[in-house]
């Protein structure tokens, strides 16, 4: 493992800054952004952040309505430059969600593409559309409005599944440390050109698809949309990278045996990589059946970024999230949260706790959320449940709050059962639940969208499917058949959805 080099200056995009200062050089003219048929070189970047960085320096705050296009892009970089917090929007989320965040955030400014028709909730603050004009004569970058690495980049909110969306304060430091940390492990160069479709609203999509390409002097290619044409596309044409969601790289299993053009594009990418939820085993074999390359996995939060992944010289092991990043520190917990948990033998479950310069720094306006979320010596308390396999190896096994399960004596983690389904053949999609029992605390609850809806497999079947594959108290008891899992934007399952009504 090389060391790790942080660059905790103010200049988070040192491409940027070199394109502005010889914008005849060869700098200036490498690709930045591309969207569709629209695209940036470092030098058109730097000409059109400059003046609206200028325009939102004195802000204080400001709101980015996050659509998946350029101007999205170059509004929160402009945000960066001037040194202002960005709090990027969901543009799906609704009125009341919206009324919170605004309430909650008090941006002084709303930043969106011009004709963007905007919900009433934003109606009160003040609107600036964001101007792309490349042919506007290049203005000098801005000094960065802060020299302190703790100073407040963005403000991201949380899915809000146990209460009101709560606001992560997302320093420069933990940016630059997440993004630094991530070269390491994926030995990802300037050379590289990440293709992706993820939404612009939260960590994957914005910081490491979009800021992350930037902070290397390499380039992204965002879809727009999500589809495999425009990956097969993208990657054919010199993309290196692919980021996506289990949801994303399902599609492209499904659709990988009828498109032989995919597998081979995919095979020649440097790096797939998945995140912000567990990708299923069977996924993983089928992509790699087809194309001769692993997907690998890496493992974060809103509140910490990046905690480990899969190295790009290490062993790409499905079910793993690989080992923790450098800098970040992680240890498993017993559910008193601060006895350790020691052991490596793949089976002991403890919840994760991570410390280390890629943390938020606080839930705005939320003292009380953000001393409960630390342990006394200084650990973020994930709330995710996980094994360590002897060498290190990190496998989340599911949510402590949704998906430990503790029936007859035995603390089981959901994720295990629920890739443990997906390969039996009659199943499409899968979910593990716990509901209590009267013998043995919890039983298991499998809900299951089958391949064929008019000849689901049985729970006995599924029983022993379990039993055999993992170990026998590990079965599901009860087993529910659905047209489709209730999921968030992400592609995450929402199990609080899931009901017995």
């Amino acid at each position: 493992m090389s060391p790790l080099s942080l660059d905790l200056s103010p200049d988070l995009f040192p491409a940027l800054t070199e394109a502005q200062a010889d914008p005849d050089g060869p700098g200036a003219h490498r690709p930045a952004l591309h969207f569709g048929d629209r695209s940036l070189t470092y030098g058109e970047l730097a000409a059109t952040a400059s003046p609206l960085a200028a325009r939102v320096a004195e802000a204080g705050r400001i709101a980015v309505w996050a659509t998946p296009t350029l101007e999205t892009a170059v509004a929160v970089v402009a945000a960066l430059l001037a040194g202002v917090p960005a709090v990027p929007l969901n543009p799906k989320s609704g009125e009341s969600e919206l009324g919170h965040i605004v309430s909650d955030s008090a941006p002084t400014l709303v930043l969106a593409a011009p004709g963007t028709q905007l919900p009433p909730a934003l109606a009160a603050l003040e609107r600036l559309d964001i101007d792309i004009d490349t042919s506007a004569p290049a203005a000098g970058l801005p000094s960065p409005g802060t020299s302190d690495p703790e100073s407040p980049a963005l403000i991201v909110y949380t899915s809000g599944t146990t209460g009101p969306p709560k606001g992560a304060v997302i320093p420069r430091r933990a940016i630059a440390t997440t993004l630094d940390a991530l070269a390491d492990a994926w030995q990802w160069t300037g050379d590289d050109v990440l293709v992706h479709g993820l939404p612009l609203f939260h960590v994957h999509g914005l910081i490491l698809g979009i800021l992350g390409p930037l902070r290397r002097g390499g380039s992204v290619r965002h879809l727009g949309r999500f589809e495999t044409a425009g990956v097969a596309r993208e990657l054919s044409e010199g993309a290196t990278m692919l980021f996506g969601v289990p949801t994303m790289y399902h599609r492209i299993a499904e659709t990988l045996p009828d498109d032989p053009a995919l597998a081979k594009v995919l095979a020649r990418a440097r790096l797939l990589v998945s995140g912000s939820a567990a990708l299923p085993v069977h996924d993983h074999e089928r992509i790699a059946q087809a194309t001769g390359r692993r997907v690998i996995e890496r493992y974060g939060m809103t509140e910490t970024l990046m905690n480990t992944s899969v190295r790009a010289d290490g062993e790409p092991r499905a079910g793993t999230v690989g080992v923790p990043l450098p800098g970040v520190e992680l240890r498993l917990t017993e559910e008193d949260g601060t006895t350790a948990v020691e052991a490596y033998d793949g089976e002991t479950v403890g919840e994760i706790q991570v410390r280390g310069p890629n943390l938020f720094t606080e839930y705005l306006n939320r003292p009380e959320a953000t001393a409960a979320a630390f342990t006394e010596d200084g650990w973020f308390r994930t709330g995710d449940m996980a094994v360590r396999d002897p060498d290190g190896y990190v496998r989340i096994v599911g949510r402590k709050a949704t998906d430990l399960i503790k029936s007859g004596g035995y603390k089981i983690g959901a994720g295990e059962i629920e890739n443990a389904l997906l390969e039996h053949p009659g199943v499409r999609e899968a979910a593990v639940t716990g509901e209590p029992d009267a013998d043995l605390g919890e039983r298991i609850v499998a809900w299951i969208v089958p391949a064929d809806p008019q000849s689901p497999p049985t729970v006995a079947e599924l029983a022993d499917h379990v039993a055999r594959r993992l170990a026998p108290h590990k079965r599901p008891r009860v087993v529910h058949h659905l047209d489709a899992l209730p999921r968030n934007d992400m592609g995450k399952i929402m199990k609080r959805a899931l009901t017995h009504d």
